[in-house]
């Protein structure tokens, strides 16, 4: 578990609406993917989020810091990054959200029993969002195991992470993923019979470029079809500048959707 003199770095997100303590050495840190993933729920959403695998919290605190009356659960399984979660709830900055968050920290692989001890009852949320780790074993190691934790892919992981979100989301809730292209049809066939109206948006960096996320979302019990929605561009054909919805979705001024 990191001490307060474990080198880190105070981050501002959404314009200064809320901050973030993040490692600057090792972990897993958080940035525009955690921003487009919390812009996948709604602008009106009042419900209770669940944020699985959140690292330090960003993508379930940009959430409540542009949806003002929901609510937030927090869940990591890492000992390091959960005290970064941690003490993120405690800055000062954030006291208007903390009092609308919680951490648990669990496995999302729980089932069952143990998975519902743990604090992730069944249909408990109203929206899952999820950014799983998303590098296959053969990628690139980094020699960080925390950071490889929160990044390469097991085998099932995929199932098992959504197995765990049709669990906790009630009928009719919403799930929502950030994920690599190339993991398109393991998603979906974990998918099928447990969310419908599935909706994939494509990430792509410039207008010319193939897309590099994708972000899922789905509907509980739903029987609805897919439908393939505009891409994100995040850049303009040349430079470094942000598209004018990309600077509004990583301000946490607008829904993807």
């Amino acid at each position: 578990m990191p001490s307060t003199d474990t080198p880190h770095t105070l981050d501002a997100f959404h314009r200064g609406r809320f901050h973030l303590l993040q490692p600057a050495l090792k972990g897993h840190r958080s940035g525009v993917d955690a921003m487009v993933l919390a812009s996948a729920v709604p602008d009106d959403f009042s419900g209770r989020v669940a944020d699985l695998g959140a690292g330090a919290g960003a993508a379930g605190l940009a959430v409540l810091a542009r949806c003002s009356k929901a609510k937030a659960v927090l869940i990591e399984r890492s000992d390091f990054m959960a005290d970064f979660a941690r003490r993120s709830l405690a800055l000062p900055e954030n006291a208007a959200i903390a009092a609308r968050t919680e951490l648990v920290q669990a496995d999302v692989t729980l089932t069952g029993k143990a998975r519902v001890a743990a604090g992730l009852a069944d249909n408990s949320f109203d929206f899952v969002i999820m950014n799983p780790p998303f590098n296959r074993p053969t990628d690139r190691a980094t020699p960080d195991p925390v950071k490889a934790e929160a990044h390469v892919m097991t085998d099932g992981m995929m199932e098992q992470w959504i197995r765990t979100a049709a669990a906790i989301v009630k009928p009719g809730g919403a799930l929502a993923i950030i994920a690599r292209p190339a993991s398109i049809a393991e998603l979906l066939d974990a998918l099928q019979r447990r969310f419908g109206g599935v909706i994939i948006v494509p990430v792509q960096p410039r207008p010319q470029d193939a897309a590099i996320r994708i972000i899922i979302r789905g509907i509980r019990g739903s029987r609805a079809g897919l439908t393939l929605a505009p891409a994100l561009i995040m850049h303009h054909e040349t430079g470094n500048g942000f598209t004018e919805r990309a600077t509004a979705i990583n301000n946490g001024l607008t829904s993807l959707l």
